[in-house]
């Protein structure tokens, strides 16, 4: 079982952006969080992070072969990016969606998801254990 899980933009900087929010770990932490997961749970994973909307978009469309499920915590481009939706809407792999905090309990403009629509579980407000709850999820379903 091979698992793609894609992290969008600022998601390099946690650990010093708005640990508050955020928490304290770094994306790094959260690699090795789910490195150990999937090892467990018998699954393979490539862990990407991207500034970019048209990398993440290439990436999400490369998913169609090779991969079996994806993790996506696309950070602000859920609430503003067609694009992502509209790759995701290509892929016949199950997509779960991650957030460390719940958008919905934030300002109003986090409330409306662009991948929520098309995603099998939608996973926030756990942190990074969010991640790990994400791969379980895919275990169960794959």
């Amino acid at each position: 079982m091979k698992i793609l899980i894609l992290n969008g933009p600022n998601l390099n900087m946690l650990g010093a952006r708005e640990p508050e929010i955020y928490g304290d770990q770094t994306l790094d932490d959260i690699k090795g969080l789910c490195l150990e997961t999937a090892e467990k749970l018998g699954q393979a994973i490539d862990f990407r992070q991207s500034n970019h909307e048209g990398e993440l978009v290439e990436w999400i469309q490369g998913a169609r072969e090779g991969f079996d499920g994806l993790v996506i915590n696309a950070a602000g481009y859920t609430h503003t990016s067609v694009a992502i939706h509209d790759a995701l809407k290509l892929l016949d792999i199950p997509v779960i969606e991650v957030h460390l905090s719940n958008p919905k309990e934030r300002e109003e403009f986090r409330h409306t998801s662009y991948v929520e629509p098309v995603a099998a579980e939608v996973i926030v407000g756990q942190g990074a254990k969010g991640y790990a709850l994400a791969l379980e999820k895919l275990g169960e379903l794959l």
